[in-house]
């Protein structure tokens, strides 16, 4: 059934259909997408707005709102004795509804009568943008518009309804990201037990998965489990382990409810940091406590983000891989050799909280406009902090070699960089931390009990584990 009680939607609904005043809302719920033929299909996974609004996690569902009435709508169909044979008896779609506070439904070929219907009544049909395909066709169909014109045309009112709503967690959103949290804190501890020479990327990287799927939730976005930590995104596990090398981790957990956690670490396999790797995981460290220091209501997270760099900019400078004055190089972008993306970004019932509205929506505001500048283009969340956002924090040193030979061809920021010493890390690869937050009132708080993050809480770690082992 929904996972919070009726009254939670049906609040939900009508404060988004005060917000958006005329029309009627259309929000489509996905469907099952089949892997390589129709019913070998991808773990099914309900979208988010729709799962906000209405709590209902089952595949071939729309829902309407009529903005002027309140009046929700739930069009799906019931299972065939045909399918209930292959999935056993299931709550038919009245149940369903009637527990996310919804009274009327109707199959799902009904929602073509209910849409021509109100475009005679000349009335607006509010839909947000489509990140899947059947969707997007679902969409053009229903209101006879171009596929390519389907998500130029999504209600920008719509848009910025839903985000102010969903941008304000409640207590009973906090529990379940809480939930997800500590989840994702037994996957890191998980893999920092078996982070040793030997190890195959790959076993780490099942081995959180594992972890994630025994207490009943599942992965918020593809494991990162990396000795290649200078790719931000890599999801290549097949690398083995060995002495001397750094394992990035960047995985969280998705609990039943759909709320996320996303945690990074980055792991000393030989169990100590040589002195190198110390320098530089330390410089990271401090930017990442700096960072967790500007966290409060009314501070602009592009505050948030240039503490982090500033501190990347003067620990690069303290290793001589930087030079001249810190705050300049940040504001000209020299930092973002180093650091190429941005300090942290929304999070809830996706990891990256809402991102198919449009990060401009989401993380900015209309007069506070995403930077177009190399590596600050990259912070998703820019806009002033308010009580009830849950965000990440996670700065990050990364030495990648493609991005040094660039710009050193091209002799940029000369008066910052000093070339030739960043050439001695080019085998260095990657480091990045993170943690999860929320703004409250007077401040923040961390969520899910306390992480290992510091150069010698690892070290210590590490060495009590060998030790049991």
């Amino acid at each position: 059934m929904s996972f919070f009680p009726k009254e939670t939607y049906v609040a939900r609904r009508r404060k988004l259909a005060e917000s958006i005043g005329k029309g009627t809302v259309l929000l489509l719920g996905n469907d099952n997408v089949g892997m390589n033929y129709t019913d070998n299909h991808y773990p099914f996974r309900q979208d988010s707005t729709f799962l906000y609004f209405f709590g209902i996690n089952k595949p071939g569902l729309a829902g309407t709102i009529n903005t002027e009435t309140g009046e929700a709508k739930i069009f799906g169909d019931d299972l065939s004795i045909d399918d209930i044979v292959w999935t056993g008896p299931m709550p038919n779609l009245s149940e369903l509804a009637t527990c996310a506070g919804v009274t009327v439904t109707a199959p799902s070929n009904k929602l073509v009568e209910e849409i021509a219907k109100c475009q005679i009544q000349n009335q607006p049909i509010h839909y947000i943008p489509q990140y899947r395909h059947r969707n997007l066709i679902k969409t053009a169909d229903l209101l006879d518009i171009p596929i390519n014109q389907v998500n130029l045309n999504a209600s920008v009112t719509l848009i910025k309804g839903i985000v102010a709503l969903r941008s304000i967690k409640s207590e009973e959103e906090i529990v379940e990201i809480e939930k997800a949290v500590n989840l994702s804190l037994d996957m890191h501890e998980a893999a920092i037990a078996m982070a040793r020479p030997g190890v195959n990327e790959n076993t780490i990287a099942a081995k959180i998965r594992q972890v994630a799927e025994a207490a009943g939730g599942t992965l918020s976005f593809p494991t990162i489990a990396t000795i290649r930590g200078e790719i931000l995104h890599n999801h290549y596990t097949g690398n083995t382990l060995q002495e001397g090398d750094l394992l990035l981790l960047d995985a969280g957990a998705e609990v039943r409810s759909g709320y996320a956690g996303d945690l990074s670490s980055t792991i000393p396999v030989s169990g100590q940091f040589t002195a190198r790797q110390r320098e530089v995981y330390d410089v990271v460290y401090s930017a990442h406590l700096a960072a967790m220091d500007t966290l409060k209501p009314g501070t602009e997270f592009t505050e948030t983000h240039r503490a982090a760099c500033l501190k990347i900019a003067e620990g690069m400078n303290s290793l001589g891989l930087m030079k001249g004055d810190p705050a300049e190089a940040v504001a000209q972008g020299a930092h973002a050799l180093f650091f190429q993306c941005g300090t942290g970004h929304m999070m809830g019932l996706d990891v990256h909280d809402m991102e198919n509205l449009g990060e401009q929506y989401v993380g900015y505001t209309d007069t506070k406009l995403k930077s177009t500048q190399f590596g600050l283009k990259s912070l998703r969340l820019g806009k002033a902090l308010e009580p009830g956002f849950v965000v990440t924090v996670e700065p990050g040193i990364y030495f990648i070699p493609e991005l040094i030979d660039r710009w050193k061809a091209e002799k940029k920021f000369e008066d910052f960089i000093n070339y030739s010493e960043v050439e001695k890390y080019k085998d260095f690869g990657g480091i990045r931390n993170e943690e999860d937050v929320l703004i409250t009132k007077d401040g923040s708080r961390t969520l899910g009990r306390k992480k290992t993050q510091s150069a010698d809480e690892l070290e210590s770690l590490m060495a009590s584990i060998t030790e049991t082992v």
